[in-house]
């Protein structure tokens, strides 16, 4: 089974991985040639993720939970989180909503950078990241490029979302105004090139062809980040970037899925990730409901949706993080590892 599972693995990757990378190239492209996309449109690929693979992709923590050593009864475990967690969290915007939209992209970073920490230490059969300092600055710069890269290249936009996120709350931006200043971007430019040119320095030596991998990602990651608009980016990249290997993950942590997959049996692995998360799933979007009736200023258009559904995201992300975060634990992705 070990040699059929690593196997499984590595089709797995190849088959769905490729074709994500020739797709944010071919959107990067073809802005870098003057192509522009309206707002509404920017929109469509995060809306999307509601239903496809964005939103479905942490409602099945428990699934995850039962593989990370948590607890024998899963479901409640996961479901006594996210309502403490989240619910902390959700409050917390009501309360302070310009720090929880901050703590937001922190908190986004760090689990977008440890989403692809993991798919390196896959693919390297645990090589690469070789340290625990290394494993850090992979998940600093991978979380960086969706968060930070378009604050410095569409600083406009960046301060756009912000403003309708936390306008849901009757609060306005200009508490963080200065941080789409020309000096506090170029600031963060500087800081963010230390950043990947050390992660890369370090990474060298590890593992060649990983580190190739790498290389190639982070250089694709940043033309994409830095030549398309912030919603439209993040929206490809949330759902056919982190939702996808985060999905794949999981279906791989299933046993039957696994045996599925080796027979070349895809639709079966897929309906079975689809039947495990489509409780929460809907669930989640009953919070949804909750959060669009409860804030100060009801959503209103395609700004207001954007908002909403961010409040959502961070919300659930906070539990998401810690349970992906045992998981690591569990399967050996820092633990193993010692600078």
């Amino acid at each position: 089974m070990a040699v059929s599972e690593t196997a499984v693995r590595r089709r797995t990757v190849e088959v769905l991985f490729g074709p994500v990378w020739l797709v944010l190239a071919a959107v990067a492209g073809a802005f870098a040639l003057g192509a522009q996309v309206s707002p509404t449109l920017a929109a469509v690929p995060l809306v999307a993720s509601v239903l496809v693979l964005g939103l479905p992709h942490g409602a099945t923590d428990h699934v995850v939970a039962a593989h990370s050593g948590l607890s024998q009864r899963a479901y409640r475990f996961v479901a006594a989180v996210y309502l403490v967690l989240g619910g902390a969290y959700l409050v917390a915007w009501f309360l302070a909503p310009v720090a929880s939209f901050v703590f937001f992209i922190a908190l986004t970073l760090a689990h977008w950078g440890q989403g692809d920490c993991y798919v390196l230490s896959e693919r390297s059969d645990g090589r690469y990241p070789a340290s625990r300092g290394h494993a850090a600055l992979l998940v600093a710069t991978r979380g960086s490029l969706p968060m930070l890269v378009p604050l410095v290249a569409f600083p406009d936009i960046y301060e756009r979302v912000f403003a309708w996120t936390v306008g849901l709350y009757g609060v306005g931006p200009d508490a963080v105004a200065w941080a789409f200043t020309p000096t506090a971007r170029t600031v963060v430019a500087g800081a963010l090139a230390v950043l990947f040119a050390t992660t890369l320095a370090v990474g060298y030596r590890a593992d060649g062809e990983t580190w190739r991998l790498d290389a190639a990602e982070t250089g694709l990651l940043v033309a994409f980040f830095g030549l398309v608009p912030p919603l439209f980016a993040i929206g490809l990249y949330f759902t056919l970037w982190h939702s996808l290997r985060h999905v794949v993950r999981t279906v791989l942590l299933d046993e039957p899925s696994v045996d599925a997959l080796a027979r070349g049996d895809r639709l079966t692995a897929a309906l079975r990730y689809v039947r495990d998360a489509a409780p929460n799933t809907v669930g989640a979007l009953a919070v949804l409901a909750a959060v669009w009736v409860a804030v100060p200023r009801t959503p209103a258009g395609v700004e207001g949706a954007v908002a909403a559904y961010l409040v959502l995201l961070a919300v659930l992300t906070l539990p998401h993080f810690l349970v992906v975060s045992a998981l690591d634990r569990a399967q050996g992705v820092w633990s193993a590892r010692e600078s």
